[in-house]
């Protein structure tokens, strides 16, 4: 009888197998990318739940480029949820700024001293090291679409900007009213 109760068992046949561990390495590669790699723009992978919205390769190097020349060389630059700008600023070899990523998915704590965790919700709950008005340049992009969102994230970025600020957000009514200052419309693609 255990002869039956063996044979009941489902078994993988070894190609089926081999790619089941290549997709299970592939994910894992995915989720804590090392090496040159590490900068890629969706290497690592877009967290719906976390209203996580990649920019295309095209977008983030359009926004990475006005980030650099608002910047200056030696400019320091902070990404305020925006992985896939800091990855493009990274991915060019841009030696000559700092850049700073403060952001809420702690996967991208794999860049070191330049990962800050950032929670919307609390929107001033820095380290020690990040002094007020410390950035050349400050671009954000708000996990929602919420005044609320929106009002708590200006809080963010009026303490760590000097003055220019590139928001990325579709909610201008509230946005002129809350970071105060002159708006310009960006069309990376139009």
């Amino acid at each position: 009888m255990s002869d039956l109760e063996d044979d009941d068992v489902p078994q993988l046949s070894s190609h089926a197998l081999a790619a089941l561990q290549e997709f299970y390495a592939e994910k894992k590669q995915c989720a804590y990318p090392g090496g040159d790699d590490k900068y890629n723009v969706g290497r690592i992978e877009e967290n719906w739940q976390l209203s996580q919205f990649w920019y295309s390769q095209e977008t983030a190097l359009c926004l990475a480029k006005e980030v650099t020349t608002a910047a200056g060389e030696g400019g320091r630059v902070a990404c305020v949820s925006t992985p896939s700008v800091y990855q493009k600023l990274r991915e060019l070899h841009r030696e000559d700024l700092a850049v700073y990523l403060f952001e809420y998915d702690r996967r991208f704590s794999i860049y070191g001293e330049e990962f800050i965790f950032y929670d919307y919700n609390n929107p001033l709950d820095f380290p020690v090291n990040i002094a007020h008005h410390s950035f050349d340049i400050v671009i954000a992009d708000p996990p929602y679409l919420s005044e609320e969102c929106l009002r708590k994230t200006s809080e963010t970025i009026k303490y760590l900007t000097q003055g220019k600020i590139l928001l990325c957000t579709d909610t201008e009514p509230y946005s002129t009213r809350v970071v105060e200052g002159n708006t310009q419309h960006l069309a990376p693609n139009g």
